[in-house]
């Protein structure tokens, strides 16, 4: 089973995707878990404010260290080996390679960031490997987080119900088709590729990877 750890503000935009359909299942199995630790929980002082003014200026606020580090400790406690991950759009593109290995790991953690971003000590006290995915900014680290729990759970054993649901390990094809044959759509006919439906299967293999590097 891997332990997902996710340090957010704001655990319900996510909770209810990484709660249903395939993740869902897998978290009643005891497949994977996820654990949510928000910031605000841990914030001091009389206005509990995980958020502060930047230094040198700037737009927009700054998460401050000390919520995010108590928060942090919480989801450490007692553990070892957990593998630290802080979103940047400055990090390596997350990849499947990244997910594979990932999925070998009993405890992840992640660190979602907010506003302006997160006080960048968080990061170099735990010691988080930087992780985009992509090149363009999300106004939270709450989405690259529920990716990445996608992304990695469908490698754990149990997840998927087949091996061959594993994208990688079968002859894919960016395009996919079911019935009915012919679609009869705002008086336009589609039609499934003919090679589809002849029964041979080493034309339906060279159609599906067609343009595709495996």
């Amino acid at each position: 089973m891997i332990h997902f750890h996710i340090i957010t503000l704001f655990p319900e935009s996510i909770e209810p995707y990484l709660q249903s359909s395939i993740l869902g299942r897998a978290r009643e199995k005891k497949l994977i878990k996820v654990s949510y630790y928000d910031p605000k929980k841990f914030a001091v002082g009389k206005h509990k404010r995980v958020d502060q003014r930047p230094y040198g200026g700037g737009p927009g606020m700054v998460l401050e260290p000390q919520a995010m580090l108590r928060a942090a400790d919480k989801a450490l406690k007692g553990k070892t080996r957990v593998e630290k991950i802080f979103f940047a759009t400055d990090g390596p593109v997350f990849d499947e390679g990244m997910a594979k290995k990932l999925a070998k790991k009993k405890d992840i953690l992640f660190i979602c960031g907010r506003y302006e971003g997160v006080d960048a000590r968080v990061p170099k006290i735990l010691k988080a490997k930087p992780v985009s995915v992509g090149p363009y900014v999300l106004t939270g680290g709450e989405l690259p987080a529920a990716t990445l729990v996608d992304a990695i759970a469908r490698f754990v054993p149990g997840v998927l119900g087949k091996i061959e649901s594993l994208e990688r390990n079968r002859v894919s094809s960016p395009e996919v088709y079911t019935r009915p044959d012919v679609l009869l759509w705002k008086k336009k006919k589609y039609t499934v590729p003919d090679v589809l439906k002849s029964g041979h299967h080493a034309q339906i293999d060279s159609w599906k990877t067609r343009g595709i590097t495996l």
